[in-house]
């Protein structure tokens, strides 16, 4: 990525920003403000934000500014999402949001080490490069998208790599979801300890 994002995350590169309804995890059907950032060398073949991944599409864009856009809206609650958001430092972008009274939730890989101050952590950890366990530790939710029978396995040893309170969510893959779901549906009701996560947003057709 030749795009000379500052150490201090005062630049970001911004894919996009939109208001919505969370779809998906512990925090479906809440409003917040989504926060995309571009970048990511996860490369996961089912991923359905692949413009997202090469940093140098998206322009880099002010930490305040972005600050001063996520305040203009009722809900006080900002889910910074990617492309890989902890590719970048994100201690300037989260410090300053919650100075403002909103909360901050990541969704992330965890492959990179954790940066920002969170009120939610998601791990959505992905098998072509491993989550760190100093963000397994801090995880409050682990999300595990299932594309095929193996993924209930890396389920559960992602499982492992979490503390004994972070909710556990097993999500269909979207292009695979008539498929996967009633597995899913069988897998719960055998372990439930686990629960579904569903990307409700498709379904009602919202960002």
């Amino acid at each position: 990525m030749a795009h000379q994002v500052p150490e201090d995350g005062t630049l970001l590169p911004l894919m996009e920003a939109f208001y919505t309804i969370q779809g998906e995890g512990y925090n479906t059907g809440k409003a917040a403000y989504f926060i995309r950032l571009g970048g990511c060398d996860v490369g996961c073949h089912w991923c359905d934000v692949k413009e997202s991944w090469d940093a140098e599409l998206h322009p880099l864009t002010l930490a305040d500014a972005i600050v001063e856009n996520a305040s203009t809206f009722p809900s006080k609650a900002v889910v910074v999402t990617g492309g890989e958001p902890l590719i970048y430092n994100l201690d300037y972008l989260t410090q300053n949001l919650q100075h403002k009274g909103i909360k901050t939730f990541i969704e992330t890989s965890g492959a990179y080490p954790l940066s920002g101050s969170w009120d939610w952590i998601c791990l959505s950890p992905k098998k072509f490069k491993a989550p760190m366990q100093v963000v397994a530790d801090k995880a409050n939710e682990l999300k595990v998208i299932i594309f095929n029978k193996s993924d209930f396995a890396f389920a559960e040893h992602n499982a492992k790599l979490v503390g004994p309170n972070c909710k556990l969510y097993l999500q269909p893959e979207w292009s695979k979801h008539t498929e996967m779901t009633p597995l899913i549906v069988d897998y719960v009701m055998a372990n439930p300890q686990w629960e579904i996560s569903l990307q409700t947003h498709k379904y009602l057709n919202i960002p």
